[in-house]
C-alpha cells in the first residue's frame, strides 16, 4: 500500500456522506473507482489480519516516517503526535496520537502547523470538508463530543448562529476528523 492508496481509504469512508466530493477528489488523484475499492479492501485486510502489525507500525509502513513528531499532553495524559502530509489535503495533516506504550489512541485529519484555520462564525460556514473536529469545537464552544456512527467517525453537538444571528442547535458529523455534514435541530 502507498500514501495514495491510504488517501483512497480515507475517501472510501467519506463517500458514505459526500459521494460527489469523493468522486471529484478521486478524479483529481487520477485513479479509477476500482483502485479505491481495492485500496480499501487491502487496508481492511491489514487491519483485521491476525498477524497484522500494530496500528502505529501499519501507519509507518504505509505512510513512511512521519513529517513531524511532538510530545503532547491531553488533560493529564502524555502522548506523542505523529503527522503526515497528504497531497489531496495540503492544509491538513494525518495525525496519529500514541500512548506511552505505543498504542494508537486516535487517528484523524488536523490542520497543518502554520496553515490558517477557516473562519467559522455561523452555521453557513460549516460546509463539507471545511473544517476539522478541533476547529469546530473551538469555534462553537462549548461543544459536546458525540459517539460516532462507525469507526473513524466522530460527532459534535453545539450551538451556532444562522445567517440571521439566531442560535441553532447543531449536530456535526466528521469522518477521519473532517466535517462531512451537519444537522440542525429546530
Amino acid at each position: 500500500m502507498s500514501p495514495l492508496d491510504f488517501q483512497l481509504v480515507l475517501l472510501r469512508r467519506m463517500a458514505d456522506h459526500n459521494p460527489g466530493l469523493v468522486e471529484d477528489a478521486r478524479r483529481e488523484l487520477g485513479v479509477p473507482l476500482a483502485r479505491m475499492r481495492e485500496a480499501n479492501k487491502r487496508w481492511q485486510a491489514m487491519v483485521r489480519s491476525p498477524r497484522s502489525r500494530s496500528a502505529a507500525g501499519r501507519y509507518r509502513s504505509v505512510l513512511g516516517p512521519p513529517e513531524s513528531t511532538a510530545a503532547r499532553r491531553i488533560g493529564d495524559l502524555d502522548c506523542e503526535a505523529w503527522l503526515w502530509p497528504l497531497p489531496l489535503w495540503p492544509d491538513l495533516r494525518f495525525e496519529v496520537l500514541l500512548a506511552p506504550n505505543g498504542a494508537v489512541w486516535n487517528e484523524w485529519l488536523v490542520r497543518a502547523p502554520g496553515a490558517p484555520s477557516p473562519a467559522l462564525r455561523a452555521l453557513e460556514d460549516l460546509t463539507p470538508w471545511s473544517c476539522t473536529v478541533d476547529e469546530a469545537a473551538r469555534a462553537f464552544a462549548p461543544a459536546r463530543p458525540l459517539e460516532g456512527t462507525a469507526p473513524t467517525r466522530w460527532g459534535l453537538a453545539f450551538t451556532a448562529p444562522d445567517a440571521g444571528g439566531v442560535g441553532r442547535r447543531v449536530v456535526a458529523e466528521f469522518t477521519w476528523g473532517l466535517l462531512q455534514r451537519t444537522a440542525v435541530d429546530g
